[in-house]
């Protein structure tokens, strides 16, 4: 039995091992013969093919190909049946995903250093994103599964950051028990930052926030366009970039981006390997950097109020991670603010993966209690359908079960007006004095049930909701709400009068459509 843990990047996949108390990052062979301890996360579709990782990176350039980058991102609005389109292909993005992982599977058994055989299992604990929704969790943990590997469980990026954190040496280990760390975790696609306290047997996220498209990725495009500027190509042929060369552009750009320090005077792309009658050209880096500077300025204003909105908890060390941290303006914006408690990991790729791979493994006993990250609830109606009002379910900030315990559970019951129940989901980030939704709103797809039993045999109720039941006569309804250790949210609407329940799992599923329903009798009590 082989424990790992998995960082599913918007760029790049990082693998690490649990080892008898050691946590090696895995290697990959590439098709030349070197030895890279990363798993790139692109899709080479052609000829009615997909390949996968770096056997997908040999076939850029070669005709017929077209290379996708960056799906990660795409999970956040995804549903089971998200499509896409590319090189005439009509692709299911999970189906795609799960492709992908069942491809890095493959290599991790046939060509990487982690000397697991076919046989041998393979358990994981997944990283996502601290701001992803139940969403993309649930999309991660389903189509790891129906890759093959065996999920322990999800945790939060950032989290998983501190463990690795609190894991260093055995000389500064007891120093840093009861020490408070924000986790500044700027990684290709996403940037999350997690405040936690690290305890001697349990780890607490005080708070989180993030935002949920900006990375590493970012910084690719702003260099691209200035590349594209410098060489006059923008004026010339505004639209003069196939899918495969604005690919092959990113890439020499991710590349150059990566080869900065902070003696770097210049940043040179070549975009003859975009095209072949194009040259290179010279970008200087404090014109980049000034580019990027707006970008890093956010993620500072977000670390920025979540310290001031969680009084009583003072940083003693602001923790950069992720590729994104690596550009060295970042951290030299960040000191500006916070001076020498900012301290750059030194496994700035790999430090989620490393702390995963210890999650797994159980380190210690040590456990980790995450949180909600935002604002959860559902809009009803109030004053026999003349008002509406938000009712809150899980406020954010509230804490997630350990995994073993018993999950969250709210429970409402109420007797009905109208013949059919519309919920209307969403998260957003902020809540007003009087608790209703505030700042970013995502809103989750909706749900039909049916009050009326007359309306029962239906398999659809696409007519507006309208009054059937005078007050205090319609059926006795329960909502029970339940979410798991790794904030995954479902709910069960139940006519306490009947045997009548429908099971939903939430989420956002589709742009418009709703989630099928499971159905399932029980008896009335």
């Amino acid at each position: 039995m082989v424990k790992l843990g998995i960082d599913f990047g918007t760029t790049r996949i990082v693998v690490a091992a649990a080892d008898r108390g050691n946590y090696p990052l895995v290697n990959f062979e590439t098709p030349d013969g070197q030895a890279r301890d990363w798993f790139p996360a692109v899709v080479a579709v052609g000829n009615q093919r997909r390949v996968y990782g770096w056997e997908a990176m040999e076939l850029h350039g070669q005709p017929g190909w077209t290379l996708l980058r960056s799906l990660k991102r795409s999970l956040k609005t995804a549903g089971p049946h998200t499509e896409f389109e590319v090189e005439g292909q009509r692709l299911n993005l999970a189906f795609v995903v799960t492709e992908m992982l069942a491809a890095l599977r493959r290599e991790l058994i046939d060509r990487s250093t982690l000397g697991a055989d076919e046989s041998e299992p393979l358990q994981a604990m997944l990283g996502v994103p601290a701001n992803a929704n139940s969403n993309q969790r649930f999309l991660t943990e389903e189509c790891a599964r129906a890759a093959g590997f065996d999920v322990l469980g999800l945790s939060n990026e950032p989290s998983a950051a501190a463990i690795e954190f609190a894991n260093g040496s055995s000389s500064d280990r007891k120093s840093r028990e009861n020490a408070s760390l924000l986790v500044y975790d700027l990684g290709g696609g996403t940037f999350d930052a997690s405040l936690v306290t690290l305890g001697d047997a349990e780890y607490t996220v005080v708070a989180s926030d993030g935002i949920a498209e900006f990375g590493g990725d970012d910084f690719d495009e702003i260099l691209a366009e200035l590349a594209l500027h410098a060489a006059k190509i923008l004026q010339r042929e505004p639209d003069a970039l196939s899918d495969a060369e604005r690919f092959a552009l990113l890439e020499e750009c991710r590349e150059k981006k990566e080869s900065l320090n902070p003696n770097s005077r210049k940043v040179t792309v070549d975009l003859g390997r975009v095209r072949e009658m194009w040259n290179e050209v010279s970008i200087p880096v404090d014109e980049f950097y000034e580019r990027c500077r707006p970008l890093v300025e956010e993620s500072r204003a977000v670390v920025e109020e979540l310290i001031a909105a969680t009084t009583g908890n003072s940083v003693d060390t602001l923790y950069l991670t992720g590729g994104g941290s690596e550009l060295p303006p970042v951290a030299r914006i960040l000191r500006e603010a916070f001076g020498r408690r900012v301290k750059r990991s030194a496994y700035m790729r790999s430090a989620t993966a490393i702390g995963l791979a210890i999650r797994a493994a159980e380190h210690e006993g040590c456990a980790l209690r995450e949180q909600f990250t935002q604002n959860f609830g559902v809009w009803r109606e109030a004053d026999s359908g003349q008002n509406v009002i938000f009712d809150l379910m899980f406020p954010r900030g509230s804490k997630l079960p350990n995994k073993g315990e018993q999950p969250l559970r709210i429970v409402r019951t109420y007797r009905p007006v109208h013949n059919i129940g519309h919920f209307r989901y969403l998260e957003c980030s902020h809540v007003d004095a009087a608790n209703q939704p505030q700042g970013e709103i995502s809103n989750w797809d909706a749900i039909r049930v049916p009050f009326d039993p007359a309306l029962r045999t239906m398999t659809s109720w696409t007519q507006p909701p309208e009054p059937r039941f005078a007050p205090g006569e319609g059926p006795l309804m329960e909502e029970e709400y339940t979410c798991d250790s790794s904030g995954q949210l479902k709910v069960r609407i139940s006519d306490k009068t009947t045997d009548y329940t429908q099971e939903y799992r939430l989420g956002h599923w589709s742009n418009n459509g709703e989630r099928p329903a499971k159905k399932r009798k029980r008896r009335s009590a």
